[in-house]
Parts: C-alpha cells; structure tokens; sequence
C-alpha cells in the first residue's frame, strides 16, 4: 500500500514566489499541492509558520572517501549535509585513488548506495593521461568530468595546454572547472618565502592565490570553450575581475558557459584572517570585501549561476600546520543554508533567491531528473526551515567528522527544522530519523 505523508500549512519557496499551501507526497513523489488538501490515508505533519524548500543541491564537494577518510567519509558527510539541508551532491575525484578510470568511478556509486544518506553522484577527474576515456564517457554515467587547471588537495593538476583543449573538444560532457595559474601560485609562493621563510602569515594567501592567478586560468578556459564549444562550468569563482567573463543577459537553458560561486567566498573575506588563521584557508582563496561585494552583485544580475559550498574537511591537528604544510579546505554542508538565508535577508534578496541558485539552477545546469523543484511528479526532496528559531554552532552540535567549522560560535538567525529525502522524513528537530532509500542521480541528456 502506497504511503502518503500531507504537509498541511506550508509557506512553499519557489523561484518566483512564496505561496501557503499543503503539499501531498506519495511514496518517493509530490503527488499534489494545493492550498486546502484533505485525506483520510496520508499522515499530516502540519508546518504552521514555517517554510518549504526543495532540497538543496550542492554540485561540489569533496567527502574523501575511498582514501581519506580520517578527514570525512560518504556517511559521514552525507548526514552533515542531510541536516544542512542537502539532498543531493556531486562529489569531487580527488580522492584516493583519483576517481579516474570507470572502475574508480563504479567503486563510489557502490560506496555511496550503501553508506550515503543523501542522492548521490559524481565527477570523473581528467588528467594529462586519460583522454580516451574521456571520449567514452557516457552522457548519463556521472554529473560531469572536473579538471583540475590549478593544483589543489590531491594534485590532479592538468598542465598540458594540448590536452586541456583536446578534453574541451571531445566531450559533450558538462566540464567542471577549478581555475587557478599554477606558474603564477608558484612564482608568489617563491615571494612569500623570500619574504617570511617558513612563517608566511595566512593573511598571504589571497596574495600567493591572487586575482592574477585566477584570471589568467579562468580568462583561458573560458576562450578555449569559446574556441571548442564546450560546455564549461567554472566552479568557486572568488574575484571581482574574473566576471566580466561570464554573461548576465542570457537565460541559464542559453548558456555554453556557466559559474558558481561558494558560501565561503560570499561570507568572509581577508580581513578574516587574522581571527581565523588556517580555517578559511581555501583554494581559491577568500579574497577582498570588494571582491566579495562583487560576487552577491554578479548572482543577482545572473552572471553567476549556482551557489555551492566546496565542502573540503581536513581534520583540525591538519589544519594547525604552518601555512606551507596546511592543507586548504574546510567543512561547510551543515550550514550553508543558515548562511545563506541570514545573507539574504541582510541584503533583501529573499528565500526564492536561494532557491533558484541552490536548487533550480544546479538541477537545470546538470539536466538532473525530477529534482530541484517543489512541483507534482517530482521527488520529495524537501527542506523545512525555521526562519525564527536561532541555532549557535557550537562543538556539540556538529555532524562532520573532522569535528569543526569555521562557523563555531556564530548564531545563525534560522534552524532545519526537517529534511525529507525521496518522501522520507530522514531529520527532524535536530535529530536523525533514519536512513532514507537514497537514490543516484540520473539525468535528462540526449
């Protein structure tokens, strides 16, 4: 017998709007909303007062897993992001082994199917080396192939010009990209030390990281997609200078080439350094308040697509190490949401802003089935939120393994109050319910 849960009371978000309304789920499916349901078979839940979102879907993170699990692994991030309000990721393949041959790849869909606790897929890393494999990729085996065009945690870095522009050619695949200039990282890197010797201040890091070295990587790629025609996604844009690359006069179903921007780029910025040290260490790095100021400005205008968060956790004895041996990356599934939400009220944008850059845009961008949506026929991935309960980050309240956030200590203006997953209600109140029957992506490609 079917199960049937109603949502009675409901302000629903979409993109365009906020509307009360009830909202019938049916198994793993929407299967009616409307402002006044009644059914004697479903179970109501009644969320008087409080907001439904669609899941979110966060299109980059890395969970670590296989390799590097002392740092964070599929379950365990999976359920951190699951009570941040995400149900779905696209997980990165610097892992250990690099997820770059189709047996690496197949190896973390079965990871994830049996640990994961939230949807789940996956990029295919190139390299200098893999290119035939990249041509026989299929279309609907994974969210996209991520190329490395600066070094990062697990050094997939892709130097050759040639193979970069031969990947860009052959493959219709979404190409996802982390746009940094290794010679110019070096070349600052080099000053640094001249400079401070083994004690370059964290405060360096946007200047070793600079806008240069993002400019003249992103500057690159987006010619050569030009050049190719490629469909390129630049991912964690971080500098004001790099968006005059991108364009704001076409809708997202029209463009060759997209960007994202991430929750760390949009909440600090350099003057953060000196609290923070070695926990806003991020690659690109967390730049100026103008530079910061620019990216809210580029997603409203719609030069940038897509919020993501860049979820990266290292553990905190990591972390400690001097800024030459400290890896960069941090832990943010759990409260990019509360981040978000507390951002745009600050700047008027509103809930259905964060709607259609975490949940429509991600689901349009990637051709996603049935998700990113509050609408009937598609899956009950749902998010309640409650927008006048405060929630403090403290130690005690974190689910990533590498027990800490760069976020410990802030109160966040809203709470998750519940998470449903394919029609499962999986968080609630701050507490895990269960696992839910969590399912792969699949996605609408011809």
């Amino acid at each position: 017998m079917a199960r049937r849960k109603l949502l009675k009371n409901a302000q629903v978000v979409s993109a365009e709007k906020i509307v009360e309304s009830d909202v019938l789920i049916e198994d793993d499916i929407i299967l009616k909303i409307e402002r006044s349901i009644t059914d004697i078979h479903a179970e109501v839940v009644d969320l008087s007062g409080k907001y439904l979102l669609p899941g979110l879907i966060d299109d980059q993170v890395h969970f670590r897993e296989p390799g590097l699990t002392h740092k964070g692994s599929i379950a365990t991030e999976s359920k951190a992001a699951l009570a941040g309000g995400i149900t779905s990721f696209m997980e990165q393949p610097n892992t250990n082994p690099q997820t770059t041959t189709y047996e690496a790849l197949e190896d973390k869909f079965e990871r994830a199917k049996a640990t994961s606790w939230v949807n789940y897929s996956f990029f295919f890393g190139g390299t200098n080396d893999n290119l035939e494999l990249i041509k026989r990729l299929p279309l609907d085996a994974c969210a996209g192939v991520k190329l490395f065009l600066g070094s990062s945690t697990g050094n997939m870095l892709v130097d050759k010009l040639e193979v970069i522009e031969a990947i860009f050619s052959s493959t219709p695949h979404v190409i996802a990209a982390h746009c940094e200039d290794e010679q110019t990282i070096r070349e600052n890197t080099e000053r640094a030390i001249a400079q401070y010797g083994s004690n370059i201040p964290f405060s360096e890091h946007p200047l070793i990281r600079s806008e240069e070295a993002c400019y003249l990587s992103s500057s690159q790629a987006v010619s050569l997609a030009q050049k190719t025609g490629a469909r390129l996604h630049v991912f964690h844009l971080s500098t004001a200078k790099e968006l005059d690359l991108f364009r704001s006069d076409l809708p997202l179903s029209k463009k060759k080439i997209t960007a994202e921007a991430c929750i760390h780029h949009l909440w600090f910025t350099d003057a953060d350094y000196q609290s923070k040290q070695s926990l806003i260490k991020w690659n690109p790095a967390v730049k100026t308040v103008n530079d910061k100021e620019a990216l809210w400005k580029a997603l409203e205008e719609g030069a940038i697509d897509v919020i993501a968060t860049d979820h990266a956790p290292h553990t905190l004895e990591e972390k400690k190490n001097p800024y030459l041996s400290a890896p960069s990356g941090g832990p943010l599934v759990q409260h990019a949401l509360q981040a978000l939400i507390d951002q745009v009220k600050e700047r008027n944008l509103g809930l259905p802003f964060i709607v259609k850059k975490m949940c429509n845009n991600p689901a349009e961008l990637f051709s996603l089935k049935d998700r990113g949506y509050i609408k009937e026929g598609y899956k009950a991935d749902l998010v309640v939120v409650d927008m006048n309960k405060a929630h403090r980050v403290a130690q005690d309240n974190l689910w990533y393994h590498c027990g800490w956030s760069p976020f410990e200590g802030h109160e966040f203006s809203s709470s998750i109050d519940q998470v449903w997953v394919n029609g499962t209600l999986a968080f609630n109140n701050g507490c895990f319910v269960t696992r839910p029957a969590v399912e792969r992506l699949s996605f609408n490609r011809n």
